[in-house]
């Protein structure tokens, strides 16, 4: 018995509506839940040392935190000129900065040019971390420890004591070594150390560690397929070599 026309295609239009909606379900779910941090240091490391750094904050955790000198009110105007002064320094330039506004707290969004991760530190706002990057033996090494906070009060900014703050390296080469409590290289090179703001506040250290090799994936890629076209090449100029030879000796 032969299943209507009309009633393929109609099934096929709802499976297909059906896979839409349930992948703007798990687009809006993976939203809803993924991770709210009051701090988030994100760190583009490349391996002369070199680094692009975003900052996402809140504005009472950079207070709290960073010892800006800031108004934690949410209805006040957001003063990123003031911002923008307390991170751009000698070591460090502030290549964008924006706001924005989430449970009653507004936040800024910074992108900062590293020259020299080693030299961070110097700058007032990453003075709490002593950076270090050296080569041992066939890897390199990064080390960074996350030491006491500002510790400025803010009053009630709506925090509950379940904020986390976060430091996030994003890493040019492969890993063989990293000491992140989460144990994960996420894709596309990423390693989270995160903490509890009550814990960052106290000034409960954080210890970063990571082994990378010396030759980013990038070259290595560049490399492997460089290779294949000359491997590629070869093979057909020696085909094309035999195929030449093989009828001079038929014409002969």
């Amino acid at each position: 018995m032969s299943v209507p026309v009309r009633f393929r295609v109609s099934s096929a239009v709802t499976l297909v509506a059906l896979t839409v909606l349930l992948a703007i379900i798990a687009v809006s779910c993976g939203s809803v839940f993924s991770r709210k941090y009051e701090y988030d240091e994100d760190v583009f490391l490349f391996l002369d040392g070199s680094a692009t750094v975003y900052i996402n904050a809140a504005i009472p955790a950079l207070v709290a935190l960073r010892g800006l000198d800031l108004d934690v009110d949410p209805h006040a105007r957001l003063d990123l000129a003031a911002v923008r002064a307390a991170y751009e320094t000698p070591v460090s330039r502030v290549a964008s900065a924006s706001g924005s506004r989430r449970e009653n707290r507004r936040y800024v969004h910074l992108r900062i040019d590293v020259a020299d991760i080693r030299q961070l530190a110097e700058a007032p706002p990453f003075a709490w971390s002593r950076y270090a990057l050296g080569r041992t033996d066939s890897v390199i090494v990064y080390r960074q420890t996350v030491q006491g906070a500002a510790g400025r009060e803010v009053g009630n900014v709506g925090w509950n004591g379940d904020e986390i703050v976060a430091f996030r390296l994003h890493l040019p080469s492969r890993v063989p070594f990293h000491n992140s409590p989460s144990r994960e290289i996420q894709r596309g090179n990423i390693i989270v150390w995160e903490q509890k703001l009550t814990d960052r506040l106290t000034g409960v250290p954080i210890d970063i560690e990571v082994h990378m090799e010396p030759e980013s994936i990038l070259t290595r890629t560049l490399t492997l397929f460089g290779i294949t076209i000359l491997l590629a090449g070869a093979t057909f100029a020696v085909v094309i070599w035999w195929t030449l030879r093989r009828r001079r000796n038929e014409i002969a």
